[in-house]
């Protein structure tokens, strides 16, 4: 029998497809349950759920009691109303669903007795991107259930928002700012650019926010082109940037840094790496013949000390929901995942900035991930629940001043 699996480090599985409208709920979904081919049934000292998908989702599982249950939420998976055909484990005694949130839906296993997962996975058909989700239940004591009940609370971010802000329909302009691009390819390993990876990864996040309705996206750059660090600075504030997101993954030649961290600006790094990780962002607009030393005292004497006294709570704020949302959807991220250093491309005082390092090239396991199209569709759900997040606890506290 397989160890019982930590709910707080179960990491998402996903993938990105196509959206179609679902009469059964008020969800924009992109995929359905095949209820013939899904289920709940006892195996033996496992109950086991299986759900039959028209395409692979992200998902995570927790744990409640009072009563014993287990909820699995779903990112756009359209359920039918009557779900009592899936029910055949006498271990569960019932079945439901419903929407949670725009764009997530939640399945809730009520349980005869203490159960935990012991394994759990997404299969995802090649061919026709239909996917089955396993998850296997094994009975376990009160005690050990009401851990995991306590762990999933406080481990997993629920993002739940107060209805009266939700009401508050405001599009929000994203400017997309892959790092490096033209003559500078930005880190590179085994034939890989950063430049392309961060290109490709841009055009994946800006589809997701698209495609919410909630967002108008432009990027920096469209293709493998140079830019200038101030002129991505000045192309966000001339499209009225709500939010400039800056996509990177560098590599180190010293150490062994691995997982996603995200950057604000500070005079003062929070370590020697991230002060070596922003001069070179530097001296690569410097080999590139652009001179930012000017553009630098500008900012940093007429417009930092005034804008950057609003604008750098909020971009702390932006910054902690972008941990929050990456660490809900990766699970494992860079030992300290919040970080600070003195990037040029950060250093537009007016607008909320962040730099999020995705992962780094000099690490083959971070390499692996950020060539894996179903890890960059997780990071890219985060990010967007993030700055869900983010948008409406910045617009509730602007109203309450």
């Amino acid at each position: 029998m397989s160890r019982l699996i930590s709910l707080t480090t179960m990491a998402f599985l996903c993938c990105m497809g196509m959206a179609f409208s679902a009469a059964s709920q008020d969800l924009r979904a992109l995929a359905r349950v095949d209820m013939d081919a899904s289920g709940v049934e006892d195996s033996y000292s496992v109950t086991v759920l299986s759900l039959a998908l028209t395409q692979a989702v992200p998902y995570r599982v927790q744990v409640f009691e009072a009563p014993n249950r287990i909820a699995i939420d779903f990112r756009e998976v359209a359920f039918e109303p009557d779900l009592t055909g899936l029910d055949r484990a006498d271990r569960v005694t019932d079945l439901r669903a419903g929407v949670i949130r725009d764009g997530w839906s939640r399945l809730v296993l009520d349980l005869a007795e203490p159960m935990l997962v012991s394994e759990a996975g997404m299969v995802t058909d090649p061919q026709d991107g239909d996917a089955i989700i396993t998850v296997s239940l094994e009975p376990t004591s009160q005690i050990e259930f009401s851990k995991h009940a306590a762990s999933s609370l406080t481990g997993l971010v629920t993002w739940q928002h107060n209805n009266a802000v939700q009401a508050q329909d405001v599009r929000r302009m994203v400017v997309i700012d892959p790092g490096h691009g033209g003559v500078d390819p930005g880190a590179q390993r085994f034939g890989v650019d950063e430049a392309d990876l961060m290109l490709q990864f841009g055009r994946e996040l800006r589809e997701q926010l698209l495609r919410s309705g909630r967002y108008d996206v432009i990027m920096t750059r469209e293709d493998n082109s140079f830019v200038s660090l101030p002129q991505r600075v000045s192309l966000a504030r001339a499209a009225g940037a709500d939010v400039f997101i800056s996509l990177h993954a560098d590599a180190l030649a010293e150490g062994r840094a691995t997982g996603t961290t995200v950057y604000t600006l500070s005079d003062e790094a929070s370590d020697e790496a991230s002060a070596k990780l922003a001069e070179r962002q530097d001296r690569t607009d410097i080999l590139a013949g652009v001179d930012l030393t000017a553009q630098d005292d500008q900012i940093a004497t007429v417009l930092m000390d005034l804008a950057r006294r609003e604008t750098m709570p909020r971009t702390d704020r932006l910054a902690d929901a972008l941990v929050d949302g990456l660490r809900n959807t990766l699970g494992e991220l860079h030992k300290r995942p919040r970080l600070e250093a003195g990037f040029s491309v950060l250093k537009a005082p007016d607008i909320p900035s962040v730099l999020i390092e995705l992962g780094f090239m000099s690490s083959e396991k971070d390499l692996k991930r950020l060539q894996d199209q179903v890890w960059r569709s997780q990071a890219a759900v985060g990010i967007v629940d993030a700055l869900d997040h983010w948008a409406l606890e910045d617009a509730a506290i602007t109203a309450g001043r």
